[in-house]
């Protein structure tokens, strides 16, 4: 009766077995030695926002954190001396108006009287010049109102370029003079500013490819590629940037993990399958003219879902049994 349980099992125990088809050696390979350093997203050009004339801001349109493009109004600042210039030199004009008007008419009442035969001509003469001489002063008076129309409007402080707003460091009511960077607009997409011991520099190649680790559990990491590679080192570090896909979300100045390749290294990899578990301790089945042997190995996961990196226990030259 037992014998015939045990045959019946045997079936079923085999079945839970894995089945193991193939012998692969083990041997080294060369990859990049990747370093994990921290990275810092910098934007390709910080523009400042600037006022063109003195006065009070008067009107704040955007926050911090705004998308904004080349033109647009950041805040507007009012000078009261320039509405009162406005309105002496609008009065000036009127009054002008009115004379070249007078002249205009005197101009054609004198024509008149010289075709007549009624008058001189240097009456007529000094009617004219009269006239011109009015006409001059109020193009030059509405040239000055042009002038202080222009400079109104340059109250208007406005974006230097599309991007996103960084910094606005006013409020209404605030009392600013010309010239003075009211806000910050960073402009261009995002790169990341990487600083590596000075004895990296020699190992840095331009293209060379670095990974971003993920900002949050369980996120994307993403690919980039050294760019550009600064002669000079700072406190000891030389200084490189890197273009990385999709980060157009970070914050200007933020700190992340990258993996930057400084030189070569050696490495194990063998095929993910060829691990099993037992009582949370990894084994290989290392393949010998007696049978097969259990082997414990310590391993970490590559970029390869199917493959994986031997730390300890296996060897180049070790032969192991895959499925």
């Amino acid at each position: 009766m037992h014998s015939l349980l045990r045959s019946a099992a045997l079936p079923l125990l085999l079945a839970a077995l894995p089945a193991w088809a193939g012998e692969i050696t083990v041997s080294q390979q060369t990859v990049p030695n990747m370093k994990a350093i921290f990275g810092q997203a910098e934007s390709r050009e910080i523009v400042p926002a600037r006022t063109r004339i003195g006065g009070t801001i008067v009107q704040r349109n955007v926050d911090e954190g705004a998308q904004v493009k080349a033109g647009d109004v950041i805040a507007v600042v009012a000078d009261q001396k320039l509405a009162l210039q406005a309105q002496s030199l609008d009065g000036q004009i009127s009054a002008l108006v009115s004379q070249v008007e007078n002249a205009e008419v005197a101009l054609k009442r004198a024509q008149d009287l010289l075709k007549s035969g009624f008058t001189t001509r240097a009456a007529f003469d000094q009617a004219k010049t009269n006239a011109d001489v009015l006409a001059h002063q109020l193009d030059s008076m509405k040239a000055q109102r042009a002038v202080v129309a222009q400079q109104t409007r340059e109250g208007e402080i406005l974006a230097p370029k599309d991007g996103r707003l960084l910094t606005i460091a006013v409020v209404p009511g605030a009392v600013v003079q010309p010239g003075e960077p009211i806000a910050r607009v960073a402009s261009g997409t995002l790169y990341l500013r990487l600083a590596l011991p000075e004895r990296h520099a020699p190992l840095l190649q331009l293209g060379a490819p670095v990974k971003v680790a993920p900002r949050v559990a369980g996120g994307p990491s993403r690919q980039g590629k050294i760019v550009r590679i600064y002669p000079e080192l700072d406190n000891g570090r030389v200084i490189a940037d890197a273009e990385v896909e999709n980060i157009d979300n970070y914050f200007v100045g933020e700190r992340v993990r990258v993996f930057a390749p400084v030189g070569e290294r050696t490495a194990l990899f063998i095929p993910r399958a060829a691990i099993t578990t037992r009582s949370g301790v990894d084994y290989v089945k290392l393949a010998r003219a007696d049978g097969p042997l259990d082997v414990a190995v310590v391993f970490t996961d590559t970029d390869d879902p199917q493959k994986i990196e031997i730390l300890s226990g296996l060897k180049a030259g070790d032969r192991i049994v895959t499925p």
